[in-house]
């Protein structure tokens, strides 16, 4: 058992449920034995900051973070290519991630016996570098850089309304003047043109609340895949969208995923996003790293 755990969650989340979702874990954590240290910030900077120095100085063994799929990403920033596991209480929205590697979901007392309990298991990471090598972050999931990044985009700059409804009507004002975006893709030292809907790079499987936009990814075949959604009209787009729930989008024959260990995305005007998080414009050059973080299971 890990005896020192470090805790990191964001006490603003769901309406301040964070806060009371942190006190419950740590309470399960020391029940069973722990001593917890309680990494939290008054913002997410200043928390990744405490919890990276209590990582490099081998303050804790084992980090902790509750929340969601964004959670999920500042904690493989914080653990990628360290010998720290990170365990997972997934309490957010999406949660893909979680679900993904096989964690329960809004299950804390059972996430708890996992930290307490599991086993450390490697997984791959999708490390992001911009081309002038200036920034990094690493993702889990999967990293979009199309259509979805535009509404991603629209809604972190609306202020009203919250949640999923803040979603629905920057797909309402992007979808009618959403023109197919001209790419350049590099995959192992492959250039490819596209004019695209939608370019994804998954590690992982899903996101977005279960959407398999990356159906046959695996988290631990040293592989990215990449999707393709090639130019199509509107309707037809929002003909095969839906079936992404399902992974059954890449039956489509405008729809294409390649493998590669290596992927340059260049586009204008796009910012890229993974596991829901903002990242930096395009330009940017994605690799996977194989085994670079372990996940208590």
């Amino acid at each position: 058992m890990h005896r020192r755990i470090g805790l990191l969650v964001n006490p603003t989340a769901g309406k301040n449920a964070g806060a009371r979702v942190g006190t419950v874990v740590a309470d399960l954590l020391e029940a069973g034995g722990a001593e917890v240290v309680d990494l939290t910030g008054l913002d997410a900077t200043r928390a990744e900051a405490k919890a990276r120095r209590a990582v490099a100085e081998g303050a804790i063994d084992a980090l902790v973070v509750a929340g969601g799929d964004g959670a999920v990403h500042l904690g493989v920033n914080i653990c990628a290519q360290t010998d720290v596991p990170l365990g997972i209480v997934a309490v957010g929205t999406g949660n893909d991630n979680a679900r993904e590697v096989g964690l329960p979901v809004k299950d804390v007392e059972t996430a708890a016996e996992r930290i307490l309990h599991g086993q450390p298991r490697p997984f791959d990471l999708g490390r992001v570098r911009s081309v002038d090598g200036t920034q990094e972050r690493w993702f889990l999931g999967v990293l979009c850089g199309g259509f979805d990044a535009v509404v991603n985009e629209r809604a972190n700059q609306m202020r009203w309304p919250r949640g999923p409804a803040r979603y629905n009507i920057a797909i309402a004002r992007e979808l009618p003047v959403f023109a197919p975006i001209p790419y350049t893709l590099t995959l192992d030292g492959e250039e490819v043109e596209a004019r695209a809907m939608l370019t994804c790079v998954g590690n992982g499987r899903a996101y977005g609340g279960g959407m398999k936009v990356t159906p046959d990814a695996d988290m631990t075949d040293g592989l990215l895949d990449v999707l393709v959604v090639d130019e199509i009209g509107v309707p037809e787009f929002l003909r095969v969208f839906p079936k992404v729930f399902k992974g059954a989008h890449t039956s489509h024959p405008r729809v294409s995923v390649r493998r590669a260990r290596t992927v340059r995305l260049d586009a204008a005007g796009i910012v890229a996003y993974a596991d829901g998080e903002r990242l930096f414009p395009l330009p940017l050059d994605v690799e996977v790293v194989p085994r670079a973080v372990q996940i208590l299971l």
